[in-house]
């Protein structure tokens, strides 16, 4: 297989794969085997969103919070406590943590 061949292939697979790679997502997994017992950061009523800042602004990983956290208790929202950076997945490196309050 040529060089331009082998680069064309690596690119549209590049491409294809990159639209899923870099959306925000909540750092909650089930744990296999379990019923109830989740693993990740997020937790109900305190979510943590992954994201990557190049691609995302904080107004819309908050609207994904408060979306969150009125999953979890109607009439809250999500306020922002901590912000790390290189702690989730390697394209999507920023996670922020959220604290579900009530409205006012």
């Amino acid at each position: 297989m040529s060089t331009l061949k082998l680069s064309l292939l690596l690119f549209m697979l590049c491409v294809i794969s990159g639209c899923s790679q870099f959306t925000p997502f909540e750092d909650r997994r089930r744990e296999p085997g379990t019923e109830y017992v989740y693993v990740g950061t997020s937790k109900p009523g305190r979510p943590a969103i992954c994201y990557n800042p190049l691609f995302y602004d904080k107004e819309e990983i908050k609207v994904q919070a408060d979306e969150l956290c009125r999953q979890y208790k109607e009439n809250t929202h999500a306020e922002e406590v901590d912000n790390d950076i290189f702690t989730c997945r390697l394209f999507v490196p920023s996670k922020a943590y959220y604290k579900c309050v009530m409205d006012k």
